[in-house]
């Protein structure tokens, strides 16, 4: 079998530490943004953020999440109406804000994306949709976080919040039914002189165990 050259440059070594300055960007630096900075966010960042998070696993490679961003004026103001009285300054503000949507369909595209088994049936054949519906929102909630990280590994800031109407948002944003909102995230340069210290986190202790 011919190995391939690219093999080794693919593959990351895993005796060697982590870039610390990567690890500083994405959370030891990497916080919660309410203020932004005058800097736009341009189509060509959006997308370099969407192709780095879709390479993250779901289960049986389903990828229902669909996101929305949101930076007219125009969708500002249809987005305003949905939103819960203290995130509306900060995500007006915001250069972007993307709606992180969950397909309900998402088995439609497994024949495509896991052609080697008949994944669509585990789905469709579901007429209660329970399954379906867990499969969207749990691997949905994994590729939004997978896309807030590339977007912080690529410079940008995020602000993740929940706090609006779901129902009036999806009527206004998704009126087919089909995608449902999970949460949304503004997106852009964040001010750094507008943050407070960091709350407190779980200690190891606190939080896990090991059994």
């Amino acid at each position: 079998m011919t190995q391939d050259p690219l093999a080794h440059n693919m593959l990351p070594d895993c005796a060697h530490p982590a870039d610390p300055e990567l690890l500083n960007r994405l959370f030891m630096h990497g916080r919660t943004f309410n203020h932004w900075l005058p800097k736009p966010v341009d189509d060509a960042m959006l997308m370099r953020a969407w192709n780095l998070a879709r390479l993250g696993p779901t289960s049986a490679n389903c990828q229902p999440l669909r996101v929305l961003f949101v930076r007219s004026v125009e969708a500002k103001a249809r987005l305003k109406a949905c939103l819960a009285p203290g995130n509306v300054e900060k995500t007006l503000a915001a250069p972007v804000t993307a709606l992180f949507a969950a397909d309900t369909h998402f088995y439609d595209h497994l024949p495509r994306l896991y052609p080697h088994a008949d994944a669509r049936s585990w789905f469709a054949g579901d007429t209660q949709k329970t399954l379906a519906d867990s499969t969207a929102e749990r691997n949905s909630s994994l590729q939004a976080a997978y896309f807030m990280m590339a977007a912080r590994a690529l410079g940008l800031d995020c602000g993740p919040m929940s706090g609006f109407d779901a129902e009036l948002l999806n009527q206004t944003f998704f009126p087919d039914g089909r995608f449902k909102i999970n949460f949304i995230c503004n997106l852009g340069h964040g001010d750094p002189q507008s943050l407070h210290p960091r709350s407190p986190r779980l200690e190891f202790e606190e939080a896990c165990r090991i059994i």
